[in-house]
């Protein structure tokens, strides 16, 4: 029977140095995982089936140096750690990248991309109600998601929420939310997607790569990041995104039937 694989990043770690090399768990970073609950929420709305042939399809994150021959791509983006390596193929289905940074690169490449920008992530808030999702839950005044690498620095704050805790439960946290404030990108895209106002906190560790491709791939060329949670909270949210109609026409929903 053929099937569509799923692709996203989600490799086996150690939590902590202290525990034999042998004890792993996925990573689970919500952002990572939000690829194939936005891909199944758009099929269930189309009401495709089955799937029609086999194939590979790539959407949320910066995943593209794992791209094989004649992998289908819909919103995901170049690492920012590397672009001097930044695609696994030329031979790709390109239906939309994150960003016009992304796009560049892919160019470079020799790869064959079109003019429609977006991470899928956008879309959360269309494919499910802020209502719903914060339903049982307390309003909060903030929200601070970190990125992966940044939870040591964060984790005392009394607003900080794990990246790596359950998917439904982080994108319940921030619908929730007043304003969400982190390094975590899709922290920011999906309180955006709710219109919920959000600020970047510069990273730790990440290159900005990201960001901005996400960030000019809404419509914004000067984005502004906050040096700290408290300069976030007072800088206010970013200028509301746009998102481009043409992602959701994108959908390569023809990998079903």
């Amino acid at each position: 029977m053929p099937d569509v694989e799923l692709f996203h990043w989600n490799p086996r770690r150690r939590r902590s140095r202290f525990l034999p090399k042998s004890v792993t768990r996925p990573v689970d970073n919500f952002g990572d995982l939000l690829g194939p609950i936005v891909v199944q929420e758009m099929l269930r709305r189309s009401g495709a089936g089955e799937a029609a042939a086999d194939a590979r399809l790539l959407s949320i994150g910066s995943v593209l140096h794992f791209a094989q021959p004649g992998d289908v791509v819909w919103g995901s983006g170049v690492n920012g750690k590397n672009l001097d390596h930044p695609v696994g193929c030329d031979r790709l289905d390109v239906r939309a990248v994150r960003g016009p940074r992304t796009r560049d690169v892919l160019l470079g490449s020799g790869v064959q991309v079109p003019e429609v920008y977006g991470d899928p992530g956008v879309l959360v808030g269309r494919l499910w109600s802020r209502t719903t999702l914060s339903r049982g839950r307390a309003r909060r005044r903030l929200t601070v998601v970190p990125n992966l690498h940044d939870v040591p620095a964060h984790r005392r704050h009394p607003d900080f929420v794990d990246p790596r805790a359950p998917v439904w439960d982080v994108l319940g946290r921030i619908a929730s939310s007043d304003m969400v404030v982190g390094s975590s990108l899709h922290g920011i895209v999906v309180a955006e997607s709710f219109g919920i106002p959000a600020r970047l906190v510069l990273p730790g560790a990440e290159p900005a790569f990201k960001y901005l491709d996400y960030y000019e791939g809404t419509g914004r060329t000067a984005p502004a990041f906050a040096s700290s949670v408290e300069e976030a909270i007072e800088m206010g949210g970013e200028a509301a995104p746009v998102v481009d109609e043409a992602l959701i026409a994108s959908f390569p929903v023809e990998l079903w039937r």
